[in-house]
């Protein structure tokens, strides 16, 4: 179900010996996204329950959901390019069929992200869900 993308991920992260370098890993990757547009950091696109500022904005173009997104932390900037690849471009009743725990379960975060960092990931998730809801 996963996309190749994010598929990438999980093999980059079986390569990599330690979270150190996962970490930098997901680093590396935030720094490669662009910033949101700052007229677009507003209430309707934070994501509430982060320990970090995170926005998140939702488009649809041909029955498929895209999303861009930023954060004022960098490691949940990059976090937010793993959601991305995960969800991405899939159609509403593909993203709600994905197993997010599941999936990023194989990367091993929910053992090495603080609880409020997994929290935030748990809601960015959850936001993802809600728009493919509205878009089914």
């Amino acid at each position: 179900m996963a996309s190749l993308e994010f598929e990438e991920i999980v093999d980059d992260f079986e390569f990599l010996d330690d979270w150190e370098d996962r970490y930098r890993f997901i680093i590396e990757r935030a720094k490669t996204m662009p910033p949101l547009d700052e007229a677009l950091k507003v209430p309707a696109t934070k994501v509430e329950g982060c320990a970090s500022q995170v926005w998140l904005n939702f488009h649809e173009k041909d029955g498929r959901i895209y999303f861009e997104g930023d954060s004022d932390a960098i490691i949940v900037r990059g976090l937010i390019t793993v959601l991305k690849s995960l969800f991405n471009g899939l159609e509403p009743k593909d993203i709600l069929a994905v197993d997010a725990a599941a999936e990023l379960a194989r990367l091993g975060l929910n053992d090495h992200l603080s609880a409020q960092r997994s929290n935030g990931v748990k809601s960015m998730v959850e936001r993802i869900r809600h728009t493919a809801q509205l878009h089914s």
